[in-house]
């Protein structure tokens, strides 16, 4: 092997990690099948394109996003440092001139003499000595993904991305909430309220349920069938709707169809009332740690803001705290938590990194982060040093944790304060807690200057 590094995409990821390489005096070579091919969703000659919003959301350090920014400036991030100088107004957010942004970084990554842009689509495999970066993004070429499932098995990889919003746990009203799994929580038909509170009020279970009666349940699949959706490109239609069905097209499908689905109270019973509910939404755990929790079911194609307000009108989630909002779209990614370690290696394969939204995580900063975190172990491992694992009381650790801890419910995941440790006192201000919470994270990335 010799001290030639392939990274294979060049977008937000695998500039960050070319930068990060090349500047230690290593050789790059950025294999970026654009302008010679374009993806559906791409049309800028230049790297680091911006497909979607040119928001890079806010730079507020009490935002998980803007925490995960500052970390970024502090490691010395190109993309990021560019993202600052082409700068649009924005308020509190960190908006860009997309066509300055990509023109900016493509001009230092071709100014970098240890640099080699290849511009044609990269056909290697997994037999390749030297370290290879795999950047190939959330829309990865055909041609590409089936060597990729060489790579990591067939199994392994996903082809759209059909993810339920997920909320804080302790946005939770529990006093309407409560937990309890389908037949072991319900209320015998012989048992008294009393005998059947005491019997289960130390039961373990995995679910946190969310009873709704018939007006309840009624005024929300009316909010839901009437909430405005985002429209999908002609490609993406086709990805999707054969494998999996928004919860709002379910909805349209008769009144009562939700209450035979993912909405079905069959097993249940409501602490309130004693008897079955109407309808129940269930809730499940979404990391280790039990911090944030997934709507079960709630696939969804609705616009963020409607998402809020209507998933919001479901009994116990009133005030609930949204870390991440429900997706469905075109998205190649790996099992990132059964695949790779923290640093984003593959387990199997130590010569092989992914970096970008195909491990899992999902933005444009998340998929700076993990370029960052890559080009950094691999300049390590090039030097014969230990791995760099970044502690998760950091947003730059915590998303690299989140993406390398096996779940079978594994979806990909943007920076929220939910993935981080929670503190050692229980603060109620969620502002004062998001400060505390963003200094303790910056007093630790200082460490990795």
């Amino acid at each position: 092997m010799d001290e030639t590094v392939n990274i294979i995409g060049g977008g937000l990821a695998g500039c960050e990690a070319a930068y990060q390489i090349a500047k230690k005096g290593y050789k790059v070579k950025l294999y970026e099948m654009k302008p010679t091919k374009f993806s559906n969703a791409h049309s800028n000659k230049n790297l680091a394109e911006i497909v979607c919003s040119n928001s890079f959301k806010s730079n507020l350090h009490t935002n998980a996003c803007g925490l995960l920014k500052e970390e970024l400036r502090i490691l010395d991030s190109l993309l990021i440092k560019c993202a600052d100088k082409t700068c649009v107004p924005a308020g509190q957010a960190l908006a860009v001139d997309r066509d300055k942004f990509s023109e900016l970084v493509t001009k230092n990554i071709k100014q970098n003499p240890n640099i080699e842009i290849i511009n044609e689509e990269y056909t290697g495999n997994e037999l390749d000595p030297n370290i290879t970066i795999i950047a190939t993004g959330p829309l990865t070429s055909d041609t590409f993904a089936k060597n990729i499932q060489k790579i990591t098995g067939e199994e392994d990889l996903y082809f759209y991305d059909a993810a339920a919003p997920i909320v804080t746990k302790e946005s939770i009203d529990m006093n309407i909430a409560f937990y309890g799994d389908r037949y072991e929580q319900e209320r015998g038909k012989e048992e008294d309220i009393d005998s059947w509170k005491k019997r289960i009020e130390n039961v373990e279970a995995s679910y946190i349920n969310l009873p709704m009666n018939k007006e309840e349940y009624e005024a929300f699949v009316n909010e839901l069938v009437n909430a405005e959706i985002v429209t999908l490109h002609e490609f993406e239609k086709r990805e999707i709707f054969e494998g999996c069905m928004p919860i709002e097209i379910m909805a349209k499908r008769g009144g009562d169809t939700l209450r035979f689905g993912p909405l079905k109270p069959v097993g249940f019973t409501d602490l309130r009332t004693g008897y079955r509910p109407y309808a129940i939404v269930q809730l499940r755990q979404d990391d280790v740690n039990g911090t944030i929790y997934n709507l079960v079911g709630f696939q969804t194609n609705l616009k963020f803001g409607e998402q809020k307000r209507v998933f919001s009108m479901i009994p116990g989630l009133k005030n609930a705290e949204f870390v991440k909002y429900g997706v469905m779209h075109r998205n190649t990614y790996i099992n990132g938590g059964k695949l790779l370690d923290n640093t984003y290696c593959l387990k199997k394969n130590p010569n092989i990194y992914f970096a970008g939204q195909i491990t899992g995580v999902e933005g444009y900063v998340e998929s700076i982060s993990s370029g960052m975190v890559v080009g950094l172990n691999v300049v390590n491992r090039l030097q014969g040093k230990d791995s760099i694992q970044f502690p998760n009381t950091t947003m730059v650790g915590a998303l690299a944790n989140y993406i390398s801890t096996e779940n079978e419910k594994f979806q990909p995941m943007n920076a929220n304060f939910g993935i981080l440790p929670e503190l050692g006192e229980k603060i109620r201000d969620k502002k004062l807690k998001y400060t505390y919470l963003a200094d303790r994270a910056i007093e630790k990335i200082m460490q990795f200057r």
